[in-house]
């Protein structure tokens, strides 16, 4: 049995690896942070979503359930997980851009 679990492991390894390196083989097609490319309009459609009414709502869901869960539980974990969660939603589109535009300055390089 142990041997089963231990070849499937393997096979989806390789699928992992080969879908890897096929992303930095045809880096236009995996470019989802740019405002061109294949996947533009998806990215513009998710950042309007999280960024518009439905994300805030979202996010002040989040926030709220984890302020109740925390209170609920008696424990900070909840309330962080709540509070992380709605903020790292509301905020993924400008943190993925920052991420994706990075630029190194010439101070920074020795």
């Amino acid at each position: 049995m142990f041997k089963e679990q231990l070849k499937k492991a393997y096979i989806f390894s390789g699928i992992a690896l080969a879908l890897f390196v096929a992303g930095l083989l045809i880096p236009d097609l995996v470019q989802a942070a740019s405002t061109s490319g294949p996947l533009s309009d998806v990215y513009t459609s998710l950042t309007e979503w999280t960024q518009g009414n439905v994300g805030k709502t979202i996010s002040l869901g989040m926030i709220l359930v984890g302020i109740v869960g925390g209170i609920a539980r008696q424990s900070l974990m909840a309330f962080a997980t709540g509070i992380g969660g709605g903020l790292g939603l509301y905020n993924s589109s400008t943190i993925i851009d920052t991420v994706f535009s990075a630029t190194l300055h010439a101070g920074m390089i020795h």
